[in-house]
């Protein structure tokens, strides 16, 4: 006999009037004056779970359940009472009538409440498990997974294979700190751990892997930004025979592809401008389009003006003369004017 037939928050109703074997956490237990309710919380989300004092046994061990204890339960799959229906779950248009209930794994009092919403990091990290019970974490992990899996279908579709390079490797010159690891076989050397997989992905484009990905760990030795972790995960890709157009439309593709299967969002067309342009346009080679400042062109208007800094450009072949708008004006202060000099 298999210890479940379903995950918890997978029972809908099209199980009405079907037995089904679950197993998961309490996440609330609800005396209702001689009627015991059971939230029952697995990764796949919630399920309520009715208890009735008409079987004794089972109603006992209902009695001493409390927050966390890990159980398996059997029972019948029903509609629950009119007025009941709890639209945000799945499982929200049924119950399930309890017949045998075992405790697997008590558990001590929690020391947080897992919907407590103002959790320190010094908490949830010293009690790492419990912090990783909780949905928000949960759904973090299989968004992650989702979109790992999305990105090698994608790949897979498209003729990339995936080869394992080594991790214990020789220090190459790259841009950060190499972490290293001390050889017991070589007194005195060391392996660096590889800040990407560069140098094996060379190895293998001249080998004639003409496209090869990895999604693999990276390691540098550097402070902590916004961006940067000891050890963090990318996307490793690297083709041959390609042009610069096929490149970047296979990888609109692929960006698109996983945030529609992901997310449901649909990214559209991306905006493509070609370097003069944007040049041109913002002064910069990486414009953030959400800022809405331009050059406002002004060489025309600076042709004929006495300072020499501004005249002598606008009236040089090539030469120009442009302005940022800012918005604000008379509101702004010195130090936000030498920032926008900056």
């Amino acid at each position: 006999m298999a210890m479940r037939s379903h995950y918890c928050g997978l029972v809908t109703e099209a199980l009405l009037g079907q037995s089904v074997t679950l197993c998961g956490w309490v996440n609330r237990r609800r005396d209702h004056g001689g009627v015991i309710f059971v939230d029952v919380r697995d990764r796949e989300g919630y399920v309520q779970v009715v208890c009735d004092p008409d079987r004794a046994d089972m109603f006992k061990v209902a009695e001493d359940l409390r927050n966390e204890f890990c159980i398996q339960v059997k029972g019948l799959v029903r509609a629950r009472p009119e007025g009941t229906v709890n639209d945000n779950l799945k499982s929200g248009k049924i119950e399930v009538l309890c017949h045998e209930l075992t405790v697997l794994n008590p558990s001590v009092t929690p020391p947080f409440q897992l919907d407590e919403d103002n959790l320190s990091e010094t908490t949830r990290l010293t009690h790492r498990v419990l912090d990783l019970r909780r949905p928000y974490m949960q759904n973090n992990l299989m968004l992650r997974y989702r979109v790992a899996m999305e990105v090698r279908k994608f790949l897979d579709g498209h003729g990339f294979v995936d080869i394992e390079t080594p991790m214990l490797t020789k220090s190459t010159p790259e841009g950060a700190r190499d972490y290293l690891v001390p050889s017991r076989v070589h007194d005195g050397h060391f392996f660096a751990l590889p800040q990407s997989p560069q140098l094996f992905k060379q190895l293998l484009m001249v080998a004639g892997f003409d496209r090869y990905y990895q999604i693999t760990k990276c390691f540098r030795d550097e402070d902590l930004r916004a961006d940067r972790q000891p050890e963090f995960t990318q996307i490793d890709i690297e083709t041959s025979f390609m042009t610069e157009e096929d490149i970047r439309e296979m990888f609109e593709g692929m960006i698109k592809t996983v945030f529609q299967n992901t997310l449901g969002v649909d990214l559209g067309e991306f905006p493509v401008m070609t370097y003069q342009e944007a040049a041109h346009r913002f002064g910069s080679d990486k414009p953030d389009l959400r800022v809405k400042l331009e050059f406002t062109e002004l060489t025309d208007v600076m042709a004929d003006v006495d300072f020499k800094v501004f005249s002598t450009p606008a009236t040089t072949k090539g030469g120009r003369v442009v302005a940022l708008r800012v918005p604000g004006g008379a509101e702004i202060t010195r130090g936000e004017i030498d920032n926008y000099g900056e």
